[in-house]
């Protein structure tokens, strides 16, 4: 909340990143994974996480109860059909919780009700009730949401939001689920049902499908609406959702003309950005409001003299008040330990004395092949963990356009050494063979991605990959300045996660 904001003029964000967000192709992640955003989440001050859909699978109710068990400055929300197994899963993840919230939904669109629940209206009306009710009985907060509320009759979804009102729900969200609606009818059902369910507390929750999510967000506020539900990077199922982001600096741009403001410390914007990017393998596009790498950027010489004179003239808002201040040069090979503790905890990551001396070596390797340390390489750094219980040794490839690409791989696997050679259509192709050979499993590479963190010819390449092992898909992460390795590492990464999980070890 800013300086001599009231309550009353504060807009509640409810991030679904690991849930709604983590419903996007690709877009996936492990228990670890989502306990580390979730941090990043807190530490941005959302009001709300939305940490799962906890009867979806045991990884999932896991991955809701680690998360509430250890956030405590936010309400932990969890997902649930109109269902008493659903609701009483959800009661049981969330207890821990210090604030939890369970977030049931039913749809009310009569093409929804007609055709995936074959349902009458007074069945539903019902249903949404006595989940509502026992849902109350289980957890202090209870939300409820009129799934593709914004194709329903409206006579039906008055109903169903009166009833439910009084049945007890604290939050009752009206979704653009299939992102069809356009601001101004957006915006007329918030203002009619603010003015026919007297006392009611409602959400808008938007997808992007036609890119109006962040416009018709502001037009539930604008009309009545003081809870927004969002995602990093606009994350979300087809075109995704309305991205936290551009809501929030919105608002605060553009305060005098909303009257509106949220708690979220805008800071914090571009650390949980790069963070779900680095996870997820997916980075905005470099256009992309907020937080895409040419957000600040000025090539033009007209804008650019106009930033020099006054960044105003082109810019308006900092890079610093979203967090995209510009990288510093301040370590090197000659760098320490504490140096290090103490750039990271300027960049808000606090590790424990194990993990540091771990990144501490992982940062000497770099600087013995980089003149200077970035945050970006440094962040890249803690990201990127070592791989799980597979190690690269040393590869070797032979390429060229006129060669056959010859790959040589060394591992330690579990302590043993293990060497395999292959062949393949291209360098990266022969050294995963290669691999692939050596550590003697059936692997699929599903996706691969790859940018470089920093600028310059020795700038890392982080590389996230995304392998199919059996049934599971997992994803591995790592960087390094010669991007076979990195690929190498990467891979290997995901095969120890994957180990993993299948052993039921955390991952």
């Amino acid at each position: 909340m800013t300086a001599g904001t009231s309550p009353a003029t504060r807009i509640a964000v409810f991030d679904t990143t690991l849930r709604d967000g983590e419903q996007s192709p690709g877009c996936s992640m492990n228990r670890v994974e989502k306990i580390r955003l979730a941090h990043q989440l807190q530490r941005m001050n959302v009001d709300v996480i939305e940490a799962g859909f906890p009867v979806a699978s045991p990884g999932e109710w896991e991955s809701v109860h680690a998360i509430a068990s250890e956030i405590r400055n936010c309400s932990i929300a969890g997902l649930c059909r109109t269902r008493e197994a659903d609701i009483t899963a959800a009661a049981k993840a969330l207890a821990p919780a210090a604030r939890p919230r369970i977030h049931v939904f039913i749809a009310t669109s009569d093409i929804h009700l007609e055709h995936k629940l074959r349902m009458s209206r007074p069945e539903v009306l019902r249903q949404a009730v006595e989940a509502v009710r026992l849902a109350k009985s289980l957890a202090p907060e209870v939300e409820f949401s009129a799934e593709d509320a914004s194709r329903s009759d409206y006579g039906f979804l008055r109903e169903v939001v009166a009833a439910v009102h009084g049945a007890g729900a604290d939050v009752v969200n009206i979704p653009d689920t299939v992102g069809y609606a356009v601001p101004e009818e957006y915006g007329a059902i918030f203002a009619a049902l603010v003015k026919d369910v007297p006392g009611v507390v409602l959400s808008a929750h938007c997808h992007n499908d036609l890119g109006l999510a962040v416009a018709n967000s502001l037009a539930a506020v604008r009309n009545g609406a003081r809870q927004v539900e969002a995602t990093i990077n606009g994350v979300g199922e087809r075109a995704g959702n309305t991205a936290l982001e551009e809501f929030v600096m919105a608002l605060k741009v553009r305060s005098g003309n909303y009257g509106f403001s949220t708690r979220v410390k805008t800071e914090e914007i571009t650390h949980a950005s790069h963070m779900l990017a680095s996870i997820t393998g997916i980075w905005p596009q470099p256009n992309k409001a907020i937080v895409g790498r040419n957000a600040f950027a000025h090539e033009a010489g007209i804008h650019q003299h106009g930033v020099i004179k006054n960044p105003l003239t082109y810019e308006i808002m900092t890079p610093e008040s979203v967090g995209a201040g510009e990288s510093l040069l301040v370590l090197g090979k000659h760098s320490g330990k504490h140096a290090i503790e103490s750039r990271l905890e300027a960049l808000g990551i606090e590790l424990e004395p194990e993990e540091i001396e771990q990144v501490t070596a992982r940062f000497k390797e770099l600087a013995d092949r980089k003149k200077f340390i970035y945050d970006e390489d440094l962040l890249a750094l803690v990201a990127n963990a070592p791989e799980r219980r597979a190690r690269l040794i040393r590869y070797q490839v032979v390429s060229g356009n006129a060669l056959l690409p010859t790959a040589s791989v060394e591992l330690e696997i579990d302590g043993e050494t293990r060497s395999a050679s292959a062949v393949g259509n291209g360098p990266l192709d022969a050294a995963l063979r290669a691999t692939d050979t050596a550590l003697g499993l059936e692997l699929e590479l599903v996706d691969y991605h790859t940018r470089a963190v920093t600028v310059g010819k020795d700038a890392q390449a982080e590389v996230v990959v995304r392998v199919r092992y059996g049934e599971m898909e997992v994803t591995g992460h790592a960087a390094s300045t010669d991007s076979i390795e990195a690929a190498l590492k990467a891979y290997l990464s995901a095969v120890g996660s994957a180990r993993a999980r299948s052993e039921g070890v955390a991952a």
